[in-house]
């Protein structure tokens, strides 16, 4: 039986467009101050694939122990770029470990009232669930340092995805890419960058459950991040779990299976994994064929312990710490298929002109 349900509203910004400004932001870290080639050719890249302007927000460059003792300037920057009116879109430099202590000096107001692109992934997942939190669109994505900076230029698969969602105003495409990889050519040799990575054949996703299509807006991120935000005022409000469709990726920590049985576990607990309509898992970094099967297997019995052995349950998705990292956009509904085994995107993640798609004023105090 179809699951379908109404998913919350979120305000879409305004679409990207050749000749905009881009702000890059270092909200989690300051490695683009320690590996500055490798920064700069993420901005070349990423202007050169989609002829925009890359700029550095005011404190994006300076080093990573500066940046650590001053979360305040990070949200300054973040300000700066929402109010700066030549600023279409941020993206992150890369992640990091300690954008929560943002939190205190975030404004959802602010950021409701300015809706641009914000893209990022890792530790950016508590300022992507900051913007969920204020009712705007965020895009779980590739950082100027990651898959934009990839060795012998953005691979096709990122770059129709940022096209296609990001400056076509296009739903976004779910589908799995041709290829992958995890090797890490150290950044601190610059002769590395001209260097390409070996890519292997992608097997392809994993459907491991679900006994029917179901409907629901994407949110979620990095499993790891997310815990720091549980119990916190920016954990996202109940409704926002309602019929969604929850993503979860690993970082470059690794996380045992174990352990994410044990995150995924607190969900159900929370009476989330009764509330949502699927779940979505990205290929994890760094984990054996064994682990991969006793990740899934772990999962799987999470979900038949709190009865959602019919639940969509799809593995293998390429929007993790792996390459290539396409873009998820979280607040945007799709549906999930076990039945043709695919994901569609049901609707553009920005607004197709200058002017902001607002379904209402204002968001829920915090």
């Amino acid at each position: 039986m179809e699951a379908t349900s109404t998913s919350p509203t979120f305000v879409k910004p305004p679409r990207l467009a050749p000749g905009d400004t881009v702000a890059a932001v270092s909200l989690s870290s300051g490695l683009a101050s320690l590996f500055p080639h490798r920064y700069e050719a993420g901005k070349r890249q990423f202007e050169e694939a989609f002829g925009v302007r890359v700029v550095d927000a005011p404190h994006a460059l300076e080093d990573d122990a500066w940046l650590r003792r001053n979360p305040e300037a990070r949200a300054d920057d973040l300000r700066w770029a929402l109010t700066n009116p030549e600023v279409k879109g941020m993206i992150s430099t890369i992640g990091g470990d300690d954008s929560v202590r943002l939190l205190p000096h975030l404004d959802p107001q602010l950021i409701r009232a300015n809706p641009k692109v914000m893209m990022g992934f890792s530790d950016t997942t508590i300022t992507l669930t900051a913007f969920l939190n204020a009712g705007v669109v965020a895009f779980h994505g590739p950082a100027f340092m990651t898959d934009l900076a990839e060795n012998g230029g953005i691979v096709p698969t990122v770059e129709q995805s940022i096209r296609q969602t990001l400056f076509d105003a296009q739903p976004a495409p779910w589908q799995a890419a041709p290829s992958w990889t995890e090797e890490f050519l150290d950044w601190s040799d610059p002769a590395n960058q001209a260097r390409p990575r070996r890519f292997e054949a992608n097997p392809g996703w994993r459907w491991l459950q679900g006994e029917g299509p179901v409907e629901g807006h994407v949110i979620g991120g990095s499993v790891e991040v997310l815990e720091l935000l549980k119990g916190t005022p920016w954990w996202p409000r109940r409704e926002l779990w309602q019929s969604a469709v929850l993503m979860l990726e690993t970082t470059e920590e690794v996380p045992t299976p174990s352990m994410v049985e044990r995150f995924v576990r607190n969900y159900g607990h929370q009476g989330i994994l009764s509330e949502i309509a699927g779940m979505l898992l990205a290929r994890p970094m760094g984990y054996t064929a064994e682990h991969i099967d006793e990740l899934e297997r772990r999962v799987r019995e999470v979900l038949a312990e709190f009865g959602r052995e019919e639940m969509p349950l799809v593995t293998g998705l390429d929007t993790g710490h792996t390459s290539p990292h396409v873009v998820v956009p979280l607040g945007c509904r799709v549906r999930v298929d076990p039945t043709s085994r695919t994901i569609t995107s049901l609707e553009p993640a920005v607004a197709d002109d200058d002017v902001t798609q607002r379904p209402g004023d204002r968001p829920p105090d915090r």
